[in-house]
Parts: structure tokens; C-alpha cells; sequence
């Protein structure tokens, strides 16, 4: 129990040798401290997720999710340890602000990945949706690209048609031959029942159509079956280029594609949009925590310590510098004394010699 209060005052940026001894302050800034190491937790949480998203691969979204949980830690610890509660609201809020602004910022990243694992299985069914209408775009696409396709079809059916014509024709020859051999009067028979002259010329007429039926099926369908290879190779090339855009439609499951999904489930859908905000909020919440907690706190004892600390700190560092100074001015006169001496004994030494030399002419 004790290494995790430890732990936790350490998280909250506070001098522990200070915090002993004011005791009654460990519980509040146990809370701070608890409340940046769970925002660590959760950078990193979501940090590893929008990398695995990306990469596909466990390794490097540990890896970055742990270095960017420590730099989130980190910067939450140096934010709220900062912030010193002098006795004015006003200068305090002013410090704050742009602290304020950069946690709000930080939560808005971290919420991000988290927002996108929460509405997974929505955004799921939104890109399965997007891969779907890619897919009938993309064969849209590639049919109106391939318009020799279209030709080719309407050529078999045109030939398919004067196959059907022929047999039509065929066919009406066949039921007018019927109907004069077995005597059934209309328009164009006799209504006499046998073969008799009417009868051969329709039989003849009848031959004529069969024999031509048949000459047309076989050219047309040889033609039909030359045109349909070709329509077989045309869709194979038109296979073989749209199986080259799966992949990128399959893969179509990145970061900002799971953003933008989820950016047009929030305008679709008004519940979706305010479990969205409330996310952030929440986050936001959490981020800025700390921060409010040290503001709205009243100035305890462990402030007044930290006050003194660095007062003794001020005055000790005043002493020091004014020996140093004193130090200091203490050398340059024994310098300047010592220069001075040896200045008159040069004067006294040259006037000696200049004497000896007056003396000696």
C-alpha cells in the first residue's frame, strides 16, 4: 500500500520529502497523481489501437502505445506540477488557461482511437456498406469501359432475331400446310380435304422456308459462336482488371476511413452524435481533472512548505552570491595593493639607477 501511495504522489509532481510533512494533503494529491497515471493508461490504450489499426501488426502498436502513454504521462505530470497556488484566483486562472487548452487538446487526440473501438461494429457495417457501393461503381465503371462488350451482344441478338423471323416464318407456312391437308377453310386455303394442287404448292413453299431456316441457323450461329469467344476474352480482361481493384477496395479499413465512417454515422444518426460528444466530453473531463483540482483546492500546507523551500532556496542563493562578490573584491584589492607595491619598488628602483648614473658622469 505504501509503494502505490508513493507511486501515486510521484505521478502528481509533488516533492514527497515536502508532502511528509504536511500528511493531510497525500490524499489529494494521491488523487491527482491517480488521475494522470489513468490518462497515461488510456493515451496509451488508444495510442496501440490506431496503430494496429494502421499496421495491422502487435508489435509496433505495443511498442508506440507504451512511448506515447510515458509522453502523455509525462506532459500531464509537468502540466499540473506547474501550477503553484499563490492565494489570487484571477493570476492562478490566467496560469491555467493555457494549460487548460493544451489538456483539452490532448483529450480530443486520446479520445479519437477509443471513439472508433467503441463504435466498431457500427463503423464495421458502414464500410462493409462503402465497399459495397465501390464494388457496383466499379463494375459500372468497367462495363461502360468495355462498350465493345455491348456491341458485340447486340449483334448476336440481331442475328438471333432473324433466326426467329425465319422460324416464324417457317412456322405459319407449317400450320397454313396443316390446315389445307386436313381441309380447314380460312383465307389462304381451299378447305379440301387431301393433297391436291394447293396443298403441294404450300408444301413447296414450306420446303423453301425449311431449307432456308436452316441455312440461316447454321451461318448466324456459326457467327453467334465466333461473337461470343469474343465476348468471353473481352470479360476476362474485364474480370482480370476488376480483380485488380479488390485489394484496394478490401482494404479499404484504414484510420481515416474509419473516421470519416464514423463522422457520417454522427450526422446520420442523432444518438450516435450525442454518445459521440459525450465521449469527449468525458475524456475532456478526465484530461483537465487535475488541473481543475489544483484550481478549485484551497492553499494548504503543502504549499506554504514548497513557498518556504524556495524562499530558503532565494535567500541561501542571495548568500552565496554576496560572498562570491565579497570573495571577489577581497582578491581585486589585494591585486590592486600588491600592484601598487610593486609599481613603487619598480619607481624607487629606476630612480636608484638613474642617481648611479648622474653620480658616475
Amino acid at each position: 500500500m505504501q509503494v502505490i501511495s508513493r507511486f501515486l504522489v510521484f505521478c502528481s509532481g509533488v516533492h514527497a520529502s515536502l508532502l511528509k510533512k504536511a500528511p493531510t494533503e497525500t490524499q489529494k494529491y494521491m488523487g491527482i497523481g491517480g488521475t494522470v497515471l489513468f490518462t497515461g493508461i488510456l493515451a496509451a490504450l488508444s495510442a496501440g489501437y490506431a496503430l494496429y489499426t494502421i499496421f495491422q501488426s502487435l508489435a509496433p502498436a505495443i511498442s508506440f502505445g507504451l512511448l506515447w502513454g510515458l509522453m502523455i504521462f509525462n506532459l500531464d505530470r509537468f502540466i499540473v506540477s506547474s501550477m503553484r497556488k499563490r492565494g489570487k484566483a484571477w493570476a492562478e486562472w490566467k496560469m491555467a488557461i493555457p494549460r487548460l487548452v493544451f489538456a483539452v487538446l490532448l483529450a480530443v487526440v486520446i479520445s479519437k482511437p477509443l471513439e472508433l473501438k467503441i463504435f466498431e461494429r457500427e463503423i464495421n457495417r458502414k464500410l462493409d456498406e462503402k465497399k459495397t457501393a465501390f464494388i457496383v461503381k466499379s463494375k459500372e465503371d468497367l462495363k461502360a469501359g468495355f462498350t465493345e462488350i455491348t456491341e458485340l451482344e447486340t449483334k448476336i441478338d440481331t442475328l438471333k432475331s432473324e433466326i426467329l423471323q425465319a422460324r416464324g416464318f417457317r412456322d405459319l407456312l407449317q400450320q397454313q400446310y396443316d390446315q389445307e391437308r386436313f381441309g380447314a377453310k380460312t383465307d389462304g386455303t381451299s378447305g379440301i380435304v387431301g393433297l391436291g394442287t394447293n396443298a403441294k404448292k404450300k408444301e413447296e413453299q414450306l420446303d423453301a422456308a425449311q431449307k432456308s431456316l436452316d441455312e440461316i441457323s447454321i451461318a448466324h450461329q456459326a457467327r453467334i459462336d465466333l461473337l461470343e469467344g469474343e465476348i468471353r476474352n473481352f470479360m476476362a480482361l474485364r474480370q482480370a482488371e476488376f480483380e485488380k481493384q479488390q485489394p484496394g477496395i478490401a482494404g479499404f479499413d484504414g484510420m481515416a476511413a474509419r473516421i470519416d465512417a464514423l463522422h457520417q454515422l454522427t450526422e446520420e444518426s442523432q444518438a450516435m452524435n450525442q454518445a459521440n460528444i459525450f465521449i469527449i466530453l468525458l475524456f475532456i473531463a478526465v484530461e483537465t481533472a487535475p488541473i481543475f483540482v489544483k484550481l478549485i483546492s484551497a492553499r494548504g500546507p503543502y504549499d506554504e512548505l514548497l513557498d518556504l523551500h524556495e524562499a530558503h532556496v532565494k535567500v541561501y542563493t542571495q548568500e552565496e552570491l554576496i560572498k562570491l562578490t565579497e570573495k571577489s573584491e577581497g582578491r581585486i584589492q589585494v591585486f590592486r595593493a600588491t600592484h601598487a607595491v610593486s609599481n613603487d619598488l619598480k619607481i624607487k628602483k629606476t630612480n636608484a639607477l638613474n642617481q648611479q648614473s648622474f653620480g658616475t658622469s
